[in-house]
């Protein structure tokens, strides 16, 4: 299509239909002609400046923006949201306000909790109350849980799918759970293991990349990405790993 400008993931090449050869990706199609800019942002559920769970946030953005994604880490601790129920009073109108505007400004969201008592910080939490569909609706949501034990945050990335699909949002396949979070992050804010490096790359790349497709309004690609993209549990499944097809009632020999 001439003229067309559109950001396209990394290692793609816009073809003409019909020129794709074999293992190629789709071109991305874009609907006008006006570049396509994404923006992912990324909510912390602890306040700690230099909490894990933060930093584990920020590296999941590198990922995003690898994808050539524009990214911001909203500091819930700047915004001084109010708790539910006193958003209505005039002290903090306008800071659950801005804060919704930020939300809806943005085409992914990357979730961040620490796991307390097997669910989701209360400061997310209160945060996640605080908007609603205006603010999520549609959107791309990754998801990465912390935990101080070596089992990881399993249960916190569950309920934060929930907390997702509630709100319409499209929660990507890949999410990350890190356990042992003291030792998870060296001074610099770099992962001390590869794994837990990849696993949040991964969750970042794959917000920014579906973000893309979902605005370009490439809905044939996007469906067959999302079908088949890697999955990864949040405790380590191998990346690139397919997840095996459920069989249905209506498959031979079932």
């Amino acid at each position: 299509m001439t003229g067309s400008v559109v950001i396209l993931p990394r290692g793609w090449v816009s073809k003409p239909k019909g020129a794709l050869a074999l293992g190629e990706t789709e071109s991305v199609i874009p609907v006008s002609g006006e570049p396509i800019e994404i923006r992912v942002v990324g909510l912390a559920g602890s306040l700690r400046a230099g909490s894990a769970t933060r930093t584990a946030v920020q590296y999941a953005l590198r990922g995003a923006e690898e994808e050539g994604a524009r990214t911001e880490l909203l500091d819930l601790a700047a915004y001084k949201l109010p708790f539910l129920g006193l958003d209505q009073e005039e002290s903090g109108v306008n800071a659950v306000e801005r804060f919704r505007a930020e939300l809806r400004s943005s085409d992914g969201i990357i979730l961040g909790s620490p796991e307390i008592h097997g669910s989701v910080s209360g400061v997310l939490k209160n945060a996640l109350d605080l908007v609603g569909y205006d603010e999520f609706e549609g959107k791309m949501i990754g998801l990465i849980g912390v935990a101080g034990g070596r089992m990881g945050a399993t249960e916190t990335l569950s309920h934060m799918r929930t907390i997702g699909r509630s709100l319409h949002a499209w929660v990507v396949p890949n999410q990350a759970s890190i356990g042992d979070s003291n030792e998870a992050f060296d001074a610099k804010g770099n992962p001390t293991s590869l794994e837990v490096g990849n696993r949040l790359m991964s969750v970042g790349k794959q917000v920014a990349h579906f973000a893309l497709l979902h605005k370009c309004e490439n809905h044939m690609q996007f469906l067959k990405e999302w079908e088949g993209a890697p999955s990864i549990d949040g405790a380590g499944v191998k990346l690139g790993a397919k997840t095996p097809r459920v069989r249905r009632s209506s498959d031979p020999g079932v």
